[in-house]
């Protein structure tokens, strides 16, 4: 049998896979379209808020922050990832993997350190921060003064 039978041979499985999936998510998509609405009325795009007339806008504004979050949460959850890949291989790597995965997770506590230190995480505002600041700064003055 030449290479290229083979190929083809062990691969077959995932070439049919390959076919029905992409078939079933056009078969979806056109079923959709054919059995979707096509509604054209004036409040087509309006919020539906259960009889109750509507208040404000149906787009919300969304701080930054939440988006900050989410980037972090996936930096550290992807670096859970590659620790868990690491811990499953620890006795075969020995001292060498050891030393290697406690840098990575050096790194990766400086930067969430880094992240603190600039406020990344903090949420209350800039005013707030500012005010608890002087406060502890008035503080630390009168008790150096009644010393």
């Amino acid at each position: 049998m030449s290479t290229s039978t083979e190929v083809i041979a062990h691969h077959w499985a995932f070439g049919i896979f390959l076919i029905v999936a992409i078939g079933l998510c056009c078969l979806m998509l056109v079923g959709a379209w054919f059995l979707g609405g096509r509604a054209r009325a004036r409040y087509k795009n309006t919020p539906f808020e259960s009889g109750i007339d509507s208040v404000g806008t149906a787009r919300l504004r969304l701080s930054a922050k939440f988006y900050l979050v989410a980037m972090f949460f996936v930096i550290f959850d992807v670096e859970a990832l590659y620790l868990f890949a690491w811990s499953t291989s620890v006795r075969e790597v020995g001292w060498l993997g050891f030393i290697e995965a406690a840098i990575f997770i050096l790194v990766l506590l400086a930067g969430l350190v880094y992240l603190v230190r600039i406020g990344a995480l903090e949420w209350t505002p800039s005013r707030s921060r500012r005010e608890r600041l002087n406060t502890e700064e008035a503080g630390s003055l009168t008790n150096r003064h009644t010393q």
